[in-house]
């Protein structure tokens, strides 16, 4: 039965997604086709609603609009500026100053936005014409800001880290938040080491002069505010002050006061901040309360035991098994947006990978890494195509500096699924696993 169930779904869900109908609904469509071989279908529609409502009334999932809202302020109230000068003080004497500049940037920025699309568009503006006065290469220099965005989505607060929690069966989000840390710096430092090796190629030079103190203090106290918000919030949320949707709330209210300050939001922009806010929310929200149909279809079928079987069929070695999971999920994650990858391979590896004793952290700061990658390759590669229309180049002009790029990022996922101790040494040192 497991094996038919999962052939249903699978090809219900292309066809769907071929069609071009929204993700959240066949999601939704395939795992009722998947169940209708054992349960009737007027037992599956209710159950399917009693599903996704209690998909939907976790108290942790109201953090993902909190952290939405909160992301969209900072996006509007004059943030990237001011990280973009606090990193070019601390990394300017690199080779290829602005394009490293560019990915620590990167780094800081979305995780402060929990958008890597919205970290591409308003870091790689803010540094492009002083790469173009400086001779710069439009596809390298867009090819370093599309690889090191998504860095932003592993540290903290992350929606998807919080969106694994969820349908992970609540792991702990401060966990995995604390953890997340050393995977995103990975990734960072990977991205920053290819600019440098194709900035010394390129005979790109940093800025002029010598290390600056003076440069540095200044630059620092102008970011402050802007980096106080991840002390606050995560802070608050590893030491136990408040929950993580309490931090996601207190997120809300001191980026609304930043932005003030700064003088980058008004009532009107913040209305229209409000409205978007909402709508991107209520899809995020509803495709998680789907998810929960599909998880629930799995369980009640066997999908993942006999998954988990035909892996184990193949070897019984863990670290070929992480292998192959890993393959599949950057396969996946080329076709597929982080979030719904997420809902759908959680419940299908999860059971697999905790029998042989992985920690749900780590498997989680795997996964969220993994699929990241998705964000920066074709044909999705939604904030490739952000750096891309940024850095005003193509496709193909981009793709042979990417390539090294992901070399760097693909070892950094290596490092963090075969090194536990990457993922789950901060949150042992807090006491939190």
């Amino acid at each position: 039965m497991a094996g038919q169930a999962l052939a249903i779904i699978l090809v219900v869900l292309a066809i769907l997604l071929i069609l071009g109908v929204p993700i959240s609904f066949s999601i939704g469509i395939a795992a009722i086709s998947g169940i209708l071989l054992t349960v009737p279908l007027n037992i599956s529609v209710v159950t399917a609603a009693q599903r996704t409502f209690v998909g939907m009334s976790s108290f942790t999932l109201t953090a993902i609009p909190f952290f939405i809202l909160a992301g969209n302020l900072m996006n509007e109230g004059g943030i990237a500026k001011r990280l973009v000068n606090f990193v070019m003080a601390i990394l300017g004497k690199l080779p290829g100053a602005l394009m490293v500049t560019n990915v620590g940037a990167n780094a800081l920025f979305g995780a402060i936005s929990g958008s890597a699309s919205a970290a591409a568009a308003a870091v790689g503006s803010m540094v492009k014409d002083g790469e173009e006065k400086q001779g710069y290469d439009k596809a390298v220099a867009s090819s370093a800001n599309g690889a090191s965005a998504p860095s932003g989505l592993l540290i903290p607060p992350s929606n998807a880290l919080i969106t694994y929690s969820l349908v992970s069966g609540g792991t702990s989000v401060a966990a995995l938040f604390l953890g997340g840390y050393v995977p995103g710096i990975i990734w960072t430092i990977a991205c920053i080491i290819v600019a440098v090796a194709i900035a010394k190629k390129k005979g790109y030079t940093s800025t002029e002069g010598k290390f600056s103190w003076k440069n540095l203090g200044h630059a620092t106290i102008d970011a402050i505010p802007s980096l106080g918000l991840i002390v606050v919030v995560i802070g608050g949320i590893v030491a136990g002050v408040f929950t993580a949707t309490e931090g996601s709330a207190v997120s809300v209210l001191y980026s609304l006061i930043l932005g003030f300050i700064y003088k980058n939001l008004n009532l009107k922009k913040v209305w229209n901040i409000l409205v978007e806010s909402a709508k991107m929310s209520g899809i995020v929200v509803f495709l998680i309360g789907v998810s929960n149909i599909l998880s629930w279809v799995m369980a009640f079928t066997g999908i993942p035991q006999m998954i988990g079987n035909a892996l184990l069929s193949i070897t019984d070695n863990k670290y070929i098994i992480l292998l192959i999971i890993n393959v599949i999920l950057l396969i996946a994650g080329t076709f597929m947006d982080v979030t719904p990858a997420i809902l759908i391979f959680t419940p299908l590896f999860l059971p697999i990978v905790t029998e042989f004793g992985m920690h749900p952290v780590h498997f989680g700061l795997i996964l969220v890494y993994n699929l990241c990658i998705g964000n920066i390759t074709p044909p999705v590669g939604n904030t490739l195509f952000v750096a891309i229309k940024v850095g005003d180049t193509t496709l193909a002009e981009v793709m042979p500096y990417m390539i090294k790029f992901y070399v760097g990022i693909l070892i950094g996922l290596i490092l963090v699924t075969y090194i536990p101790f990457l993922s789950l040494g901060l949150p042992q040192a807090a006491g939190l696993i």
